[in-house]
């Protein structure tokens, strides 16, 4: 798939740029690999782990419409995973998160289709689902955006869909890493927001490898949904520091209780797969595959039962405290 091939990644020295890009320097040969960002400090300390010859760095921002255009001339394949994601912080600055989360995804397609890229996705998140605060509100509008741009394309090769998952293990802002910086500098207890908080949870090795594989199963318009276990926070924390008392702290500014990947809303529109499901757009395409039970791997999918929600409070796999420290050792930590 990505052999040969000129692959540009957005945001790309976050947590899953530099995960995908390490899978893509060990396990395939592509032609170049183009980081995107805006942050140069960041760009500076990513080249000294990854300097292959095929590397690029590229300072912009996917504000900056006119410089994404620039920096995708010659691309096949693009990974949009730049985004403001603070849930209190886009509630506190929300022309911020709008102006990144939104019309950054607007650059990103205008850009794909300026240069006939081949395949594009675009990372969401389960907040974008049944969204309660306003990253989740620019997430499920730029998912809404990479969808419908499947209609913008035309005649045009190029083909957008999205991938959404849940909290990611150790990745930079997230609990795992709050909760070890805290254990490390002898804190007497751990804070939790909700004794019933549940969270989706996926390690970013898994991420990269379910983005892999939908640039392989992608028609284009479908979001695509893994299926991956539920954590207890009150069960992160046993795992962590299980000789730590916890304290309630209370629920921050935009959060949930539980997550929600796939909407009841949309089940008429939700199709499973033996690892995973798809969302199938609302809208019909003109120049695309509008048939989503079979994708171009042939794997074949069947509606879900109508009112189904996959919800990380009554998700059928949750992990044990065992199990929380064996993922969280793999990623780490």
């Amino acid at each position: 798939m990505f052999e040969g091939k000129s692959i540009l990644i957005t945001g790309g020295t976050g947590s899953f740029g530099k995960a995908f890009i390490r899978t893509l320097l060990i396990k395939h040969k592509p032609r170049r690999i183009a980081v995107y960002s805006r942050d140069e400090l960041k760009q500076f300390e990513m080249q000294q782990e990854f300097n292959a010859p095929e590397m690029r760095y590229f300072i912009g921002d996917v504000r900056d419409r006119e410089r994404l255009i620039m920096a995708m001339r010659g691309v096949d394949f693009v990974v949009h995973a730049a985004a403001l994601k603070q849930v209190p912080a886009a509630e506190y600055n929300p022309m911020e998160c709008v102006k990144t989360n939104v019309y950054g995804a607007e650059n990103v397609v205008h850009a794909a289709l300026a240069h006939n890229v081949d395949k594009v996705i675009a990372l969401s998140t389960d907040k974008a689902a049944n969204p309660i605060n306003l990253y989740g509100a620019t997430k499920l509008c730029s998912d809404k955006l990479f969808v419908a741009a499947n209609n913008l394309a035309g005649a045009h090769r190029t083909t957008f869909s999205v991938v959404r998952y849940g909290n990611v293990v150790g990745s930079r802002g997230s609990v795992v890493p709050y909760f070890k910086k805290l254990i490390d500098s002898g804190a007497d207890h751990l804070p939790i927001t909700h004794e019933q908080m549940t969270r989706f949870w996926i390690t970013l090795d898994q991420g990269v490898d379910f983005v892999c594989n939908n640039f392989e199963r992608m028609k284009g318009g479908e979001i695509f949904v893994p299926k991956i276990p539920s954590v207890r926070i009150t069960d992160l924390a046993k795992a962590m520091a299980p000789d730590l008392p916890s304290k309630i702290v209370g629920i921050r500014p935009g959060e949930k209780l539980h997550e929600v990947m796939c909407p009841r809303d949309d089940s008429h529109l939700t199709v499973e797969f033996a690892d995973h499901y798809v969302i199938k757009p609302t809208i019909k395409f003109y120049s695309k595959c509008n048939e989503f039970l079979t994708n171009k791997l042939n794997e074949t999918g069947k509606p879900v039962d109508q009112g189904f929600e996959y919800n990380s409070g009554d998700n059928p796999h949750f992990l044990t405290v065992e199990q929380i420290r064996e993922v969280n050792h793999l990623a780490g930590f």
